[in-house]
């Protein structure tokens, strides 16, 4: 498939979100050009966007939700995760809405995290950090404890108790994602320590490609590790790990490089990523069947490639 094919087939897709990143983040497309102006507007008014957020409460909460954590993945947190992954409008009060919801759960679960110092729950402030400030609301006081809590996992060197005290590769992964999100000045000394403390736990102290990190399962590695997959939700994955660092500007880490490798040698004789939705019977139904899914994982891969300066 020629790049030009590849293209064509990303900009076919029934996903608005999936045609506006590769017209802006693929080809570059400035945001006053007519096709980029128009795709931004459907994707607002149709498609998963709209549909998730049609669900949404006046509280900025999910309907149906037994916490904003639960049921996984439609309730507060997770649909706010999606938000920022499909893209939607940053300034849509919705978003702020729903940002706030899980802020204001600080008066009881989120609170009693924070004040018990309760560590090993980096999957969750990285995805908070994200959408938060993704959403506008970086100037809120409360992330600043919710940054506290994320570059204090350097002192535990990122270990959970969920994953039997040991360090955790998804939390590291997360908090990658939460901390590339951060405008400039938001990556403090200790934030960028965090960075580094993270970084060379996936890369260096263990293995991308390996993913030889310790789990409570007495060394059973995921099989989500190995795969391409969307959407992903406090896991991680290989290519969940090299899009953070895209943003970052560390691929030319030494540790990613063998996973950078594997990410071009997977492409199909189509020219095409292969991937996978191993919760799409728990989220979202209209995020789409699995030929969206594999433009989700081809696009992003195609990205992380681009960041190298590596045809994609």
């Amino acid at each position: 498939m020629s790049e030009s094919t590849f293209i064509d087939w990303l900009l076919q897709s029934s996903t608005p979100s999936i045609r506006y990143q590769t017209l802006t983040r693929l080809l570059d497309l400035p945001e006053t050009d007519p096709s980029v102006h128009l795709v931004w507007h459907t994707m607002q008014a149709e498609g998963p966007i709209p549909a998730i957020l049609e669900k949404q409460s006046e509280t900025g909460a999910w309907t149906g939700e037994r916490s904003f954590y639960t049921p996984k993945y439609t309730s507060t947190h997770w649909s706010m995760l999606l938000m920022v992954e499909l893209g939607a409008d940053p300034a849509d009060p919705r978003l702020q809405r729903g940002a706030r919801s899980v802020l204001d759960a600080q008066k009881q679960t989120v609170s009693r995290w924070l004040n018990e110092d309760m560590h090993g729950l980096s999957c969750f402030w990285g995805n908070l950090l994200r959408y938060a400030v993704y959403s506008g609301l970086q100037d809120d006081p409360r992330l600043e404890e919710v940054l506290g809590s994320l570059t204090r996992e350097v002192q535990t060197g990122w270990c959970c108790r969920y994953n039997g005290e040991t360090p955790c590769a998804w939390g590291a992964g997360r908090a990658l994602w939460g901390f590339a999100g951060l405008p400039a000045a938001m990556k403090t000394p200790a934030v960028q320590a965090a960075i580094q403390s993270a970084c060379h736990l996936l890369l260096n102290e263990h293995n991308l490609m390996k993913a030889d990190y310790p789990t409570w399962l007495k060394g059973k590695k995921s099989p989500l590790w190995s795969r391409l997959n969307f959407p992903l939700f406090y896991q991680a994955d290989r290519l969940s790990v090299l899009r953070a660092l895209a943003e970052l500007h560390l691929l030319d880490l030494p540790g990613a490089q063998p996973a950078l490798d594997w990410l071009a040698s997977s492409r199909t004789a189509e020219g095409r990523w292969s991937g996978s939705s191993p919760f799409r019977q728990r989220t979202w139904a209209s995020l789409g069947d699995d030929q969206e899914t594999q433009r989700w994982v081809s696009l992003q891969a195609a990205l992380v490639l681009k960041a190298t300066k590596t045809a994609y």
